[in-house]
């Protein structure tokens, strides 16, 4: 049974992660678009969708495109910060979650650059000089894998099912099941 509450874990956090990483990157958009004076015509987060957010006007293309990778790595970073110790486990996730957002837009942005996908080509059509994109991902990345390292030895975690709390892993299971929910009522494709 040990071995269930570790799969159901480590299934809900990875898959939390990304739906929530893109919920935070697609608000730092929504907020670089609202404080430019730009309108959100849509926001999709929808599951079975890559995230978007549709700005029109967009009085300044690239403050909203960028706020969406920088957000989306200083929130999970901000929340993580302001858990405190004696929350280890909420510490932990946390530390995962804001791990995996630094991976994940630093991989992006920097990656995407050379094909200019998604809003690396909006940021390189407005400007962005290609240098800023790899910085962005060469700051990032490590610093994702840093705190993912400080979290501990993945082979310990995988051959000691009993490190998690079932009720940790069932309440990851619930969180990641509410926001699949509201994602499907909530967002279009």
């Amino acid at each position: 049974m040990q071995r269930f509450h570790q799969l159901i874990f480590v299934a809900s956090l990875l898959a939390l992660s990304w739906f929530a990483m893109m919920a935070v990157h697609e608000f730092g958009h929504v907020i670089g678009a609202l404080t430019t004076g730009g309108a959100v015509e849509r926001v999709v987060l929808h599951p079975l969708t890559i995230s978007r957010t549709d700005v029109s006007p967009n009085p300044n293309p690239s403050i909203v495109v960028w706020l969406g990778p920088i957000l989306g790595c200083i929130i999970p970073a901000a929340i993580w910060g302001c858990i405190p110790h004696c929350y280890a486990s909420a510490r932990n996730i946390a530390a995962f979650f804001a791990g995996f957002c630094l991976l994940a837009n630093g991989a992006y942005i920097a990656i995407g650059s050379f094909d200019r996908v998604g809003d690396c080509g909006v940021m390189l059509q407005h400007g962005s000089p290609l240098w800023t994109l790899l910085a962005f991902g060469l700051v990032t990345i490590p610093l994702g894998f840093y705190l993912w390292h400080r979290l501990g030895s993945v082979r310990q975690f995988i051959a000691d099912p009993s490190l998690v709390d079932p009720i940790v892993a069932y309440a990851l299971l619930g969180a990641l099941l509410v926001m699949l929910a509201l994602e499907l009522t909530i967002s279009p494709r």
